[in-house]
């Protein structure tokens, strides 16, 4: 229904408590974290946000995290879903910490949204009050900074992006274009948390608008 949540699924989760090196050169994690935690889900974004939540929470760091191809509905195999993400830390104690502060995460704290009774369009506009290590990395910014992070479909995306641009004083430090490999679109802005959490409300906005009235010329 509109304005349901729609909460991103934990499809697996693996530990290695002592990768071999050759596998860490591999996925550019140090030498000296060599314990490896590993989780697919069904939701990419709600997923990154919460690897990101993990990096504040235990002592891990995010060294892969991937959206699968064309998303979860056409996931190749029953547990790849749409999200791959692995955990770095020094011991298993740290990744176990990391994963649960990442599934509650999900659980509780970043969702999904529906703009349509059928589910058929969802968006996803969370304002992060402080960044961890992860996100941060990925927007060129001070850890600890807020963000607005801001998903939905092509065309909704784009011109929900101008509206949170127009109307709340963030600027965009990732542009993520269509088509990314889930086919979606959307961004990472900066600013105040304040102006994060207003950009988000726009945003909202105009995913909803654009899902209840798509042509308009």
């Amino acid at each position: 229904m509109k304005g349901d949540k729609i909460k991103a699924n934990v499809l697996s989760i693996q530990m290695i408590p002592n990768a071999e090196k050759e596998l860490l050169r591999a996925l550019h994690a140090p030498d000296h974290l060599p314990s490896l935690g590993i989780l697919t889900t069904d939701l990419d974004d709600v997923s990154y946000a919460a690897m990101d939540e993990a990096t504040k929470e235990s002592n891990v760091r995010v060294i892969y995290a991937k959206s699968m191809y064309a998303g979860a509905l056409n996931a190749s195999t029953k547990l790849a879903g749409e999200f791959i993400g692995i955990l770095a830390g020094q011991s298993p104690e740290d990744i176990k910490c990391g994963l649960k502060t990442a599934v509650y995460y999900m659980e509780q704290e970043a969702f999904f949204y529906s703009a349509d009774d059928e589910n058929r369009v969802t968006y996803f506009a969370h304002c992060i009050s402080q960044t961890g290590s992860y996100l941060s990395e990925v927007a060129g910014i001070p850890k600890g900074q807020p963000i607005a992070y801001l998903i939905g479909p092509p065309n909704e995306a784009i011109c929900g992006l101008d509206e949170a641009l127009k109307r709340a004083d963030v600027h965009m430090k990732v542009f993520y274009g269509p088509p990314t490999e889930t086919n979606f679109a959307g961004g990472l802005l900066t600013g105040s948390r304040e102006d994060c959490e207003e950009a988000c409300s726009a945003f909202s906005e105009i995913i909803n608008r654009i899902s209840d009235n798509p042509k308009i010329f």
